[in-house]
């Protein structure tokens, strides 16, 4: 596929985006200027759930008859599925589902899939765990297999498959038998992210947060629940220190706690992978 099938298209990167944090847009726009840089599309815009420009009226500023959505969201769960196809005004009132292409005021349409399920992930996940304890040696850099490495997810009650893509990484990393032990931890589901110092046999512990930027819950949530004190965390966040110290020790384990995924430079390439995919499932030719 060349760089000018898509001069006649407009990129959508749909985020999150949080009030309470203002870095929480930084990946979303960091890979819309990448995708611009290059020319491929027509047009790049961003959007987002809890920010401005929203998800409901991007589609005003759309100058193409094609476009392509791609969620810079971890998993297919209730933002994805429900919330922005909704916002977008891909679903019809009461219908459980909706189409992936359609049309919708006279554009084309192609909604794809989120970014966090990407095969692409594994070795993002893995990139970050060996940064984090190359750039942290102290005392030495242990080794992979002398280390538990866990995938830090948020999980939600609001729909099931919020955290299927952090056990799939779970899975894939763990066949791989790089690390001693792998596991997923959640802030919202079991096993909750505290419960980390009991589940690593091993007393080097590395964790990566699986989330699409560094805003509230990874600079400060997670801290927290590794054991950091409030008083700690807001201190260093007022001196734009790193609220957690790596490593740091806790309950006998030496900890490390990386970046989140988001803003890793390969995520420019996932979101074209996706556009790919959502073309390659079309009956009209992209």
């Amino acid at each position: 596929m060349q760089r000018h099938d898509f001069l006649d298209s407009t990129l959508i990167l749909a985020g999150h985006g949080s009030t309470l944090n203002a870095e929480s847009s930084a990946p979303t726009y960091q890979h819309g200027d990448e995708l611009r840089r290059r020319r491929i599309f027509g047009q790049v815009l961003e959007c987002f759930w809890k920010l401005e420009p929203s998800v409901c009226g991007v589609m005003r500023g759309v100058a193409t008859n094609r476009v392509f959505v791609v969620p810079l969201f971890i998993s297919e769960g209730y933002f994805t599925e429900q919330v922005i196809p909704r916002e977008l005004g891909l679903c019809r009132p009461g219908a459980e589902s909706f189409a992936r292409v359609q049309r919708v005021g006279g554009r084309r349409v192609y909604y794809c899939g989120p970014v966090g399920t990407h095969a692409s992930m594994t070795e993002v996940i893995l990139s970050r765990a060996r940064e984090v304890v190359a750039k942290h040696p102290f005392p030495r850099a242990p080794k992979p297999s002398e280390t538990t490495l866990f995938i830090a997810g948020h999980g939600t009650g609001n729909n099931e498959n919020s955290r299927k893509a952090i056990e799939r990484q779970v899975e894939l990393i763990g066949r791989l038998g790089i690390y001693a032990e792998v596991f997923a931890v959640f802030m919202e589901e079991e096993p909750r992210i505290e419960r980390c110092y009991e589940m690593a046999r091993t007393r080097h512990v590395v964790m990566v947060p699986f989330f699409i930027s560094d805003g509230l819950h990874s600079h400060e949530d997670i801290p927290r629940m590794l054991g950091e004190s409030e008083h700690t965390v807001r201190e260093r966040l007022k001196l734009g220190q790193p609220t957690w110290r790596n490593p740091s020790e806790r309950r006998n384990k030496m900890v490390w706690y990386s970046a989140s995924i988001g803003d890793d430079p390969l995520i420019a390439e996932v979101i074209l992978d996706r556009v790919k995919e959502a073309c390659a499932g079309d009956l009209e030719p992209c």
